[in-house]
């Protein structure tokens, strides 16, 4: 059967050997006949310093072998006249398929998002009205979507992440020639929404750092507000991205929750941010210096107090617990929630701190280019969209521009004001 087929083929790095002072990447899988391979391939690093980098470069090559030979068994179950067609399964069978196919493409993050997706209305939907992957038409998708509107009442926004996670599984079935076209092309996604994100003003922001006082969160309310942080980007800081003497925060590492094997939550740091232009150095004030410093003498006590139970994995990281282990994104998101209902605060997400810190920059004149580079954006069109809305200042002085440019005669002015001035006394 083809869904045996999809199971085979499965690669693993036996050992790294070394070939003309190059490590060599000693691979192993079995065929569908039970043969065993150990095929050898090059990870053009020299010895010296480098096996830590080579076994990366190896898992690398593993996963790209591991991906060609599912494809060739793919496209043998298609051309075997004694088996079904590769496209008779069921288009939720192959989803599964090319979801596992692809995880070694996808970050972590991303790729837990699309199985999340997968599992849950796009899984039931297909399971309750199984079809199969040649046979699947617009209207099946298109049916599809009006139903999780409808009846699920999901946001447009939401049912597009579906669509990109469907259209994306077809597009690799119709480039390995699986299917004839994508039928996903063709149906009609809902028209995304405005994003209009909530934030504090100045006065709610003031109020937050004080009632934060004394918290577990303090430093990384204060640090997020001021910087425009994204939640990983805060929990990520170390205390190499400080530098105290010239005065500077570099984001450069991040912290993030996966479960890419369907096990419990773990923690994942890297040091790599969201887009090239995350990675970005801004002035530290002397203020958050201060505390950071304060911090770090905390730190330090209580390692002595905990002792041998303090956990060292994490001493690098700024936001750690007294016994050492690292803030979990998930606890921040909940207890800033309690925070504010706590202390009657309109409710807003921990990720809004970031919209007030553009919307705060916005209202005190910083051009929108600026606040690009300050929150990391990719592009100046992401800045523009979230944000243009907000730019009231940019309208004052193209309303002035007009005014001036477009002045009323003597005789009008006069009459004009006369008229708003009778107005107003009745």
């Amino acid at each position: 059967m083809v869904t045996e087929n999809l199971q085979v083929n499965k690669v693993s790095v036996s050992c790294l050997q070394i070939k003309n002072g190059i490590y060599q990447a000693v691979l192993e899988y079995y065929d569908e006949n039970g043969k065993r391979h150990q095929p050898w391939r090059s990870t053009k690093l020299k010895v010296r310093g480098n096996k830590k980098q080579a076994l990366a470069v190896a898992e690398r090559i593993r996963a790209k072998l591991e991906e060609e030979l599912q494809l060739k068994a793919l496209e043998n179950s298609k051309n075997n006249s004694n088996t079904n067609s590769t496209s008779d399964i069921l288009f939720i069978e192959y989803l599964f398929y090319w979801l596992k196919t692809v995880q070694h493409t996808l970050e972590n993050t991303t790729f837990t998002s699309y199985r999340q997706l997968c599992n849950h209305h796009i899984k039931r939907y297909f399971t309750e009205n199984p079809i199969k992957l040649k046979d699947l038409e617009p209207i099946h998708i298109q049916n599809f979507y009006t139903e999780l509107m409808g009846k699920y009442n999901l946001t447009a926004n939401t049912v597009i992440h579906h669509h990109a996670i469907i259209r994306k599984c077809l597009d690799y079935a119709f480039k390995m020639n699986i299917i004839v076209s994508n039928p996903a092309d063709k149906v009609q996604r809902p028209k995304k929404a405005q994003f209009i994100g909530s934030f504090y003003n100045e006065t709610e922001l003031n109020k937050l750092f004080e009632i934060s006082k004394g918290d577990p969160l303090e430093l990384i309310i204060l640090i997020t507000a001021f910087y425009g942080l994204r939640r990983s980007e805060v929990l990520g800081l170390q205390w190499d991205s400080f530098d105290f003497k010239n005065k500077t925060i570099t984001i450069k590492h991040t912290i993030t929750i996966t479960n890419t094997n369907g096990d419990n939550r773990k923690i994942e740091g890297k040091d790599r941010t969201k887009n090239k232009s995350s990675y970005r150095t801004l002035p530290l004030f002397d203020d958050i210096a201060t505390m950071l410093l304060d911090v770090k003498e905390k730190q330090k006590s209580f390692q002595k107090a905990f002792g041998n139970s303090y956990n060292k994995k994490y001493l690098n990281y700024v936001f750690v617990k007294p016994d050492g282990n690292i803030i979990r994104p998930d606890y921040v998101t909940e207890h800033f929630g309690i925070l504010l209902r706590k202390n009657n605060m309109r409710h807003i997400r921990f990720h809004d701190l970031r919209h007030s810190c553009a919307s705060l920059l916005l209202a005190k004149g910083v051009p929108m280019k600026s606040i690009q580079e300050w929150l990391g954006h990719s592009n100046f069109s992401t800045t523009a969209n979230l944000y243009a809305h907000l730019d009231t200042n940019s309208k004052k002085i193209s309303a002035n521009a007009l005014e001036n440019a477009l002045k009323f005669t003597d005789t009008n002015k006069k009459e004009n004001e006369e008229t708003i001035s009778s107005s107003s006394q009745k």
